[in-house]
């Protein structure tokens, strides 16, 4: 062989081992760290559904449930047992990383992950049945300080996690002492919906992408949602802020993905570019859209500097509620 011959096939054979390396993952999952039908639940169908629409993969993804410290399990068990499984996404929100912020995630933190993508941000909301008596907040801060026993919370997660501080925040602003406020602690907004249809509790401390196809059958009514202005979407332009009621509280819910701490570079480039690919599509903007969530892109390094300012902001936070030293 001579030796252009040569250089052609070392070429090529480089480029074949890099078209490997970049291959479409083999059987790809989303472990959505919770119960099914909550806002993990929603964000791993949703890539499942994208993904396949813009033809990133040929296969959808298997969408799998971790239930468990709302996410911790499913962090821990990526980190310990799965770290290169290249094929493994985990979605991950807001409520993640404040749990992150305190140290609620064991040995591990928020450096531990490859942060791969967000894919859009929902807020928070809170939650009655539509026969509540409660109409507004004001009704139930009214409540809670006649009697913060009477009043039954439901969150996702214990005290200091995102639906805890929510309502924390709002009893502060009230001169209400959170600690006092009665809570029952649930796996994500799927067993909230479940348990405030049921009569189970009262209020329902939650998010609302969660919350619409309730809302939109009649079974459940928003007191408040935490974003800056009314939503600028029909069936949400009625539903108050907190901002608007006097609570000056805005807790923006950002949704993404992330992949095992040793999953090879090659292998995260592929996800990434996909992703990079995916929000920028139109047709991926109304699959976005018809889940509730509003635009929030962002991949990469960007994600990871991004993630990494937010857990220590939530630090911050979780300090002046005397949750963490």
């Amino acid at each position: 062989m001579n030796r252009s011959l040569r250089r052609f096939a070392l070429a090529a054979s480089c480029m074949l081992f890099a078209g490997q390396l970049m291959a479409e993952p083999k059987r790809p999952e989303c472990i959505a760290p919770a119960s099914p039908g909550g806002g993990f639940d929603l964000t791993c169908k949703l890539a499942q559904s994208a993904l396949v629409n813009e033809k990133l993969l040929t296969k959808p993804m298997r969408v799998t449930y971790m239930p468990g410290g709302v996410g911790a399990v499913a962090y821990n068990a990526v980190v310990a047992q799965r770290p290169a499984d290249a094929g493994t996404l985990v979605a991950w929100s807001s409520g993640s990383l404040l749990n992150l912020a305190q140290g609620k995630f064991g040995r591990f933190d928020e450096t531990n992950v490859r942060w791969l993508a967000a894919v859009g941000t929902s807020y928070g909301a809170i939650a009655v049945k539509s026969d509540s008596p409660y109409k507004n907040l004001d009704d139930l801060v009214q409540a809670l300080k006649k009697d913060p026993s009477k009043v039954v919370i439901g969150s996702g997660g214990t005290v200091g996690s995102q639906d805890w501080m929510q309502t924390a925040l709002i009893a502060k602003a009230a001169g209400i002492n959170p600690r006092d406020l009665r809570y029952v602690a649930l796996e994500g907004g799927g067993e909230i919906a479940t348990a405030l249809l049921g009569g189970h509790i009262q209020v329902g401390s939650t998010d609302i992408s969660d919350s619409m196809p309730h809302i939109q059958s009649g079974d459940m009514r928003l007191l408040a949602v935490f974003a800056e202005n009314r939503l600028d979407e029909p069936e949400m332009k009625d539903i108050p802020t907190a901002k608007e009621q006097g609570y000056d509280i805005v807790w923006p819910v950002v949704r993404g993905f992330y992949l095992g701490p040793k999953v090879s570079d090659e292998d995260y480039a592929w996800w990434k570019n996909a992703f990079d690919k995916l929000l920028a599509s139109e047709d991926f903007a109304k699959l976005r859209d018809q889940r509730e969530l509003f635009p929030f892109a962002m991949t990469g390094p960007e994600l990871d500097t991004y993630v990494k300012k937010q857990v220590a902001d939530y630090k911050v936070l979780a300090k002046e509620f005397g949750l963490i030293q």
